[in-house]
């Protein structure tokens, strides 16, 4: 199994990593004391801190194959060298060490096969970047490694615009704001992350579409793409996402499939060319539902 490291895990143990790969962490100190995992080809002691590009080779007590499904996908747009997909609320996006079958690279799989970029290692071929499981919305895909290196590099430059509706907690207290918050792994949860000193710059800008009864419905545009942005910029100013279970906004009076969170906007530059191609869809069941539900009547 090979997984690559990138800037949002740098600095980061090895094994808080792999754990926060869906790993135990007893499991994985005990596949690393084996020499059952290679960091660049060479074994690393457990406490080893990851840099950018590392190359991580797991190899597991049993074969890992991901299976080809015949699933429902929903394209936004599609070309020669790439797809966008509205992924569903709920699916993965590419299987773990626990869960290998319903993720959205099963699904891509049985419908393109091989033509899929391989950059990302074998858990993730034509991925570019990830949608937390219970995050909807748009996500690119890669048909081959060309296309993969060209839209990578629009996301590292941040010349790719995301943005994303949600539905906070609370009585936001701003129209407008730009969060500025730094971001690195949670000192004592590996599979959070948290506003910490010395983490990665992360700014997050946030617009007020809707005031609702104990809640915002607001608009997110990332300028930079740090793992769980939204949602730890957010829990941090005591605004988590509605139902946002692991950043403390669970339990929301209109019940939903954890966090209404939704991508619903992307503009980047078509492979390989000068071509822009911007793309949006309509809010989700999700948005709908507690925008519906918490509709101010007065």
């Amino acid at each position: 199994m090979l997984l690559f490291v990138d800037e949002n895990d740098e600095n980061t143990r090895l094994d808080a990593y792999l754990a926060s790969e869906e790993f135990s962490r007893s499991k994985i100190q005990k596949l690393i004391k084996d020499g059952a995992v290679l960091v660049n080809n060479t074994v690393k002691k457990a406490s080893y801190l990851l840099r950018e590009g590392d190359k991580i080779e797991l190899t597991l007590p049993e074969a890992l194959k991901i299976l080809a499904q015949d699933m429902a996908l929903e394209i936004v747009y599609e070309d020669d060298n790439m797809v966008v997909v509205n992924k569903p609320s709920g699916m993965l996006t590419h299987p773990t060490a626990l869960e290998r079958e319903n993720t959205l690279v099963n699904a891509l799989l049985h419908k393109y096969g091989a033509n899929l970029s391989d950059i990302n290692g074998e858990l993730r071929p034509g991925i570019l970047h990830r949608l937390d499981r219970n995050t909807s919305g748009l996500i690119m895909i890669a048909k081959n490694n060309a296309a993969h290196e060209f839209l990578a590099e629009q996301i590292k430059s941040r010349t790719i615009t995301k943005k994303y509706r949600a539905v906070l907690k609370g009585n936001y207290p701003k129209d407008e704001d730009e969060i500025n918050l730094p971001i690195g792994r949670h000192p004592r949860q590996p599979h959070k992350m948290a506003v910490i000193e010395g983490g990665k710059e992360s700014r997050t800008l946030l617009k007020v579409i809707q005031r609702l009864k104990n809640a915002t419905y607001v608009d997110l545009t990332l300028v930079t793409g740090r793992t769980h942005q939204i949602r730890v910029h957010m829990s941090h100013l005591k605004h988590p996402v509605y139902n946002d279970s692991l950043y403390g906004g669970g339990n929301g009076k209109i019940k939903t499939n954890e966090q209404v969170l939704q991508s619903y906007y992307l503009r980047f530059t078509k492979p390989f060319g000068d071509e822009i191609i911007e793309l949006e869809i309509e809010p989700d069941e999700k948005i709908q539902k507690v925008t519906r539900g918490l509709t101010c009547t007065t």
